[in-house]
């Protein structure tokens, strides 16, 4: 594409044309050699104002549906929104089922709902800097607010969460022992655990449970997707976290934090083609020390390491 398609193209961006943004968010995603000047192109003000909510939790703990009814709670206030549904994927043929935006079907129709499908693909980092860029352009055509739901919960999750301004950690009743192991790592991030599927057994002892270990038990919240109950109380504890973190400078630190990482990220994957092209030409047999060979790969690269 010549600067001028790309000029013509963030204007659409610009105007809110769904098409022009999905373009300019799979540019950028594939690395198109268009990608810097999409991206150096983007305006800072839409940026600064959008609020993005990452939702993770285990599968099975209704984080779809409690996304939908987020959905519908921000549209009633007039808001413009955009969604970011990871997938799984398989590493091997890079096939994905995508099906969160067969969940949010009930919004397809609706022009001020951006739903984008991003498959894992085995990728970590990637994804990560895939997404940041996917949630600026998004701002740059109108959404106020981003929300990024995660397939479950791993290191993948934790990577792509740090672009959040605002975490859900959603988890419901009887889900097994496995919670116990998982509430540790995630306490730290969440900013909001939310107990779903209210209505089930055992839900009232997972809440007072969570809020035992909770750093601030007003952090709990429950709600029954299914019904929309809580779900009012939820965006509201949202909106005034958000104030809370804009006022006290919290917000601005994240955001620099997730840059940071993003950096990195996309070095990497910037990287990683001339990397698959230079280890061929190592040793081709089994070696007891592949870490010496990464710091030849390395120097090859004229990347002298520390």
């Amino acid at each position: 594409m010549t600067s001028a398609a790309i000029a013509s193209l963030l204007e659409r961006v610009h105007a809110r044309d769904p098409r022009a943004i999905s373009r300019a968010i799979s540019l950028v995603e594939d690395n198109h050699p268009q990608a810097d000047l999409i991206m150096s192109s983007l305006a800072k003000e839409p940026i600064e104002k959008m609020m993005v909510i990452g939702i993770t939790g285990p599968p099975g703990a209704g984080k779809s549906t409690l996304t939908g009814q987020l959905i519908s709670r921000f549209r009633a206030e007039g808001q413009r929104l955009g969604i970011i549904a990871i997938d799984p994927s398989s590493p091997i043929s890079g096939g994905a089922i995508l099906g969160d935006r067969v969940r949010m079907m009930q919004h397809a129709l609706d022009p001020d709902v951006l739903v984008r499908s991003m498959a894992t693909r085995g990728r970590l980092g990637g994804l990560c800097a895939a997404a940041g860029a996917t949630v600026r352009i998004m701002a740059n055509g109108g959404c106020s607010v981003i929300i990024i739901e995660t397939v479950g919960v791993g290191q993948s999750e934790m990577d792509i969460i740090r672009l959040a301004d605002l975490t859900l950690l959603v988890l419901a009743p009887g889900l097994g022992d496995d919670i116990q192991a998982m509430k540790a790592g995630l306490l730290e991030v969440a900013d909001l655990l939310v107990v779903n599927k209210a209505d089930c057994p055992g839900s009232e002892s997972l809440a007072l449970d969570l809020e035992s270990v909770a750093p601030d038990r007003s952090r709990v919240c429950q709600t029954d997707a299914l019904t929309g109950r809580g779900v009012v109380e939820l965006s509201s504890r949202l909106a005034s976290l958000d104030a809370e973190h804009r006022a006290d400078g919290t917000r601005t630190d994240r955001r620099v934090q997730a840059q940071e990482r993003e950096i990195v990220d996309l070095a990497i994957e910037l990287l990683r083609p001339r990397l698959d092209l230079a280890v061929s030409a190592l040793h081709s047999e089994p070696s007891t020390n592949p870490r010496h060979l990464a710091h030849e790969l390395l120097l090859r690269l004229g990347i002298p390491d520390a």
